[in-house]
Parts: C-alpha cells; sequence; structure tokens
C-alpha cells in the first residue's frame, strides 16, 4: 500500500502536469450562481429553461467510464453529480485525468435527470480550483481518532457532516439568543478580555505581559465585573456572549 509521502509525490506530478498545460491549479476567482441545493430546489425551471448554472465544490466520489467521468462534489450545502463526457468538455477532458478526491473544481453546465432519477450537472466547462496534494481520510470510516477531529478539525468538517451540523447549529443557537435579548431592549457589549485584575470568580487566571505598558495582565475568567460597570452607568440591560479563560489544573484522584 502506498505511504503519504508517496501518494503526494503523485499528485504533485499531476498538479506540475496541468500547470505545462496551461492551468492555474489555485486560481484567484471563480464564479458561483448556484448551490447544490439551489440546483435540487429549482430542477424543475432549469432543465425546462436550459439555464447554464455555475457551481464549485470538493470530489467526494469519482467514476470514470472511458470518455464519460461521474463526480460527485460537495459544497456548503450537499452533494450533487456531474457528468462529464469528452463530447462535451472536448480537449479539456484531459484534465479530467489530472483530478484526485479531495481536489476543488468549478464546473459550468446545464442540469439534466438521469434515467435513474439522479439530478447532475452535464459539464461544459471544468476549472481546477484547487489541487488536493494529500488524500481524504477513508471515505465510509472517517476519522476514527478523536485526538485528530479536534486537532484537525478540517478534515472531520470534510468528511462528517454531523460535525458540520453540530457548528451550524451553534450559530442558529447564538442567532436565537441575540434575536431574544434584542427584541427585549438588551444591549449587546465587548468587555475586555485582557485585565489588569481579574474577578468575577473563583478561577486561576492565564497570566501575561504587556511589553509597551511594562504591566502584568490577566485573560478574563469572567466577564461579570466590566457589565456591573455598564450597569451603573445607564446601560441597564446588558449582555455579552463571551469567552472566558481559566487556567485550571486537572484533578487527579
Amino acid at each position: 500500500m502506498a505511504g503519504i509521502e508517496e501518494y503526494r509525490e503523485q499528485r504533485i506530478k499531476k498538479m506540475e502536469q496541468l500547470i505545462e498545460k496551461g492551468v492555474n491549479p489555485y486560481p484567484y476567482k471563480f464564479d458561483v450562481t448556484h448551490t447544490s441545493s439551489d440546483i435540487f430546489d429549482n430542477q424543475k425551471e432549469l432543465i425546462k429553461d436550459k439555464t447554464e448554472v455555475s457551481i464549485a465544490g470538493r470530489i467526494m466520489l469519482m467514476r470514470r467510464q472511458g470518455k464519460v467521468t461521474f463526480i460527485k462534489i460537495k459544497d456548503r450545502k450537499g452533494l450533487i453529480q456531474l457528468y462529464i463526457a469528452i463530447n462535451l468538455l472536448g480537449d479539456e477532458y484531459e484534465n479530467v485525468k489530472l483530478l484526485d478526491i479531495g481536489d476543488i473544481i468549478g464546473v459550468r453546465g446545464e442540469v439534466f435527470v438521469t434515467h435513474r432519477g439522479e439530478t447532475t450537472v452535464a459539464v461544459k466547462k471544468m476549472d481546477v480550483l484547487a489541487k488536493s496534494l494529500l488524500p481524504l481520510p477513508e471515505k465510509y470510516h472517517g476519522i476514527q481518532d478523536i485526538e485528530l477531529k479536534y486537532r484537525k478539525r478540517y478534515l472531520d468538517l470534510i468528511m462528517n457532516d454531523d460535525t458540520k451540523n453540530t457548528f451550524l447549529m451553534r450559530r442558529n443557537i447564538i442567532k436565537f439568543i441575540r434575536d431574544y435579548l434584542d427584541e427585549r431592549d438588551f444591549v449587546e457589549v465587548e468587555t475586555p478580555v485582557l485585565q489588569p485584575r481579574y474577578g468575577g470568580a473563583f478561577a486561576k487566571p492565564f497570566l501575561t505581559r504587556h511589553n509597551a505598558l511594562d504591566m502584568d495582565l490577566y485573560l478574563r475568567i469572567s466577564d461579570e465585573l466590566y457589565l456591573k460597570r455598564l450597569i451603573v452607568g445607564g446601560l441597564e440591560r446588558v449582555y455579552e456572549i463571551a469567552r472566558d479563560f481559566r487556567n485550571e489544573v486537572e484533578m487527579k484522584e
């Protein structure tokens, strides 16, 4: 079985081949007109009007069948299938052979439904947007190492939709809290993260040095005291969605 370095060398060679063909493997810009969910939600109109769509995403699955290649790309809204054929793409079809799972591509084409009922984009133009030099984790098992999930969260997000949904849920919860408090005339504020005196909770702070002021400062362990000062100043209803830092030691039995 090939090791990571061998896979990397193979992908670097493919990248170099793309460059020799005049393809920039990391272009600055690509204009997207639709997400995958936009296409699924409006497929009848898009097919009827023969609307050309422009979509970009990361290659998650690829199946080559001679002069035809089926690819599934993943954008921020989900997965969608691409149909890439030599009769549609012409000479650029040779570039498809230099693609790998994990690459990000942008395509333009028309939407149709396959005889199996799968919504698909027939690609007329393809751009390589980012050549991936390392393989993704194994698709079916994903990342099993919990430590790796936290240290390389970007990989976990690529492979695990549940992780992405947790991030989106957090966004929605925070938005709900903000909307709830704003409707009741609360004012969102920001209080200092670095404080000359820590207080508001019984916890050990992180200590740092402010070189320009030649003084010690602490990462806050609570924003309570500064919120109270704002109330004293006349802002009767205040809130802050804050990050607090506590330099605690794990207790051992």
